[in-house]
């Protein structure tokens, strides 16, 4: 007893840093990990990761403006990754390219620009910061904007719940019965910019979406419905979490990257072992039709 409790209850329990650690990638993976679901569902994946990387030029210019403070990196985080979603969602809608070459486009602009205003002023060390993230060092200011970004996630979700499911299943049918179809797809973009940069403060914009993503794509080998796959996939994220931390404790490893890599194991896993599609099913089906 004595050695598990060393091993999975001491950390948190004798050191603030981890507690404070714990609460933030929690809430992270509560407001997230439904949002990564609907992004998946939506073939969107890949834009989410755009997305993510779109938001450092504004959070550089926080950088640049005020140094390593949350809310002024926050907010030009949020002002830059708004400025991206809607400038790319504009160039789809009036040109002939498609939405996922446009965030393309903007994503490589953005994360070099960012980049380029970081190594300016700040150090390697400052550069590492904004791209990875600092989970340990999470503060009550931090905790508060994250808490925050989690309640208005989940207020939205359970308003515009059934517009989000039908505009998964069919944008063209809610846009020909419903005004709500365009305004609803704003809002969810909306929604991922804001857990985005909720995330920047615990993982950094390259890791970010790691915790929206893969969670969602694990629990999708376990389930079709969306209710279920969002539940599952915010379970995955809570696990993910706690392992990667009781990971980079014991090992001395980076924090973020430890959750990020907790969360790929159970994707394998799931690619593996998954009632719905993975490996395993689709092995025994053949079987079936084969006997």
């Amino acid at each position: 007893m004595e050695f598990l409790y060393g091993l999975f209850i001491a950390p948190f329990a004798d050191f603030a840093f981890m507690q404070r650690a714990l609460f933030g990638s929690l809430m992270l993976s509560l407001g997230a990990c439904p949002v990564g679901v609907f992004l998946m569902l939506r073939r969107m994946s890949l834009s989410g990761d755009a997305m993510a990387h779109a938001i450092l030029p504004g959070a550089a210019a926080g950088f640049l403006l005020y140094g390593l403070e949350i809310l002024p990196m926050t907010i030009g985080g949020l002002i830059a990754g708004i400025i991206v979603a809607l400038g790319a969602g504009a160039v789809s809608r009036f040109t002939i390219q498609r939405e996922d070459a446009s965030m393309a486009a903007f994503y490589l602009i953005s994360l070099a620009v960012g980049v380029l205003m970081v190594s300016i002023r700040g150090s390697s060390v400052d550069l590492m910061h904004v791209l990875f993230g600092t989970v340990l060092a999470l503060n009550n200011e931090a905790l508060t904007l994250i808490g925050g970004i989690v309640v208005v996630t989940l207020v939205s979700l359970a308003i515009f719940w059934r517009a989000l499911v039908a505009e998964c299943l069919d944008p063209l049918f809610l846009r020909s019965v419903s005004r709500m179809g365009s305004p609803v797809h704003f809002i969810f973009l909306g929604l991922v910019v804001l857990n985005l940069v909720g995330g920047f403060q615990a993982l950094g914009t390259l890791l970010s979406v790691g915790l929206m993503m893969l969670p969602a794509a694990a629990a999708r080998f376990w389930t079709v419905r969306v209710e279920p796959m969002c539940v599952l996939a915010v379970l995955i994220g809570f696990a993910s979490c706690i392992a990667g931390l009781l990971l980079s404790y014991h090992a001395s490893l980076p924090s973020g990257p430890a959750i990020i890599l907790s969360a790929g194991v159970v994707y394998f896993v799931s690619i593996m072992f998954g009632s719905r599609g993975a490996l395993r099913a689709r092995i025994v089906h053949h079987r079936h039709r084969t006997a």
